[in-house]
């Protein structure tokens, strides 16, 4: 399994970093060892933010510095890096203690997407900056294509402007339902203004759902008119 992984970023199985990239802290304080994957996620987070930076500037010639931003946070989130280690099976491959797989924490969100990150940084320190710019593309290569599916409007920002232009309350987003094993999470989201339910969508991790929610919600005939008439 682990070798899958080296092979999707371009790691040699002997990388120096690779096993690092791997541990959880709670392994390194049950091992009694100083080397766990934070000091890697902390670069590998730079590292991610700049090739996901460069590969947007040069994808889309015509968005401005908001729309930009926009896509950056869209695919450089912890649901969105989480996805991915769902899909890869990152999971089984991570070194936890015991007391840490035992809550759980092997499917945390933050935890998987934190050894997304360590695997960048390694990726970066052992083989370099053009891999890392690879690894990085091969990671965000789905939510970049749902954005481009999407086009470069996050349909969430779009529905609260929408809705708090004809002075309306904010839309909220709470999760009705997940499933699907480990490394095929599936969840439906709704999102709402106020008590009312404007729209339901589903994806692979939350935030895709929710940006899923608020395209249906603008695609609605009259909704936006509906909901600016007088009660």
């Amino acid at each position: 399994m682990i070798e899958r992984v080296a092979e999707l970023l371009g790691l040699p199985l002997n990388a120096p970093h690779l096993e690092e990239a791997l541990t959880h802290p709670s392994f390194a304080n049950e091992q009694r060892t100083s080397r766990h994957n934070q000091r890697l996620e902390f670069l590998g987070d730079s590292v991610l933010g700049f090739c996901v930076s460069e590969l947007l500037y040069a994808r889309f010639a015509g968005a401005d510095e908001g729309a930009l931003t926009r896509m950056r946070s869209q695919l450089v989130n912890a649901e969105a890096l989480a996805a991915w280690a769902r899909k890869e099976d990152l999971a089984q491959v991570l070194h936890l203690g015991r007391g840490a797989s035992a809550a759980g924490l092997r499917d945390s969100t933050n935890v998987l997407a934190d050894a997304v990150e360590a695997l960048i940084a390694a990726v970066y320190l052992d083989v370099g900056l053009e891999a890392a710019r690879l690894a990085c593309a091969r990671i965000v290569a789905d939510e970049l294509q749902a954005l481009e599916s999407d086009g470069t409007r996050d349909p969430k920002s779009e529905l609260q402007e929408r809705l708090q232009a004809i002075g309306g309350e904010a839309p909220t987003y709470e999760l009705i339902e997940t499933g699907g094993p480990a490394h095929k999470r599936w969840f439906k989201v709704g999102v709402c203004q106020g008590e009312r339910r404007l729209a339901e969508g589903s994806g692979r991790s939350k935030r895709a759902a929710e940006r899923a929610a608020a395209t249906i919600a603008l695609q609605l005939p009259d909704l936006i008119a509906e909901i600016a008439e007088p009660p």
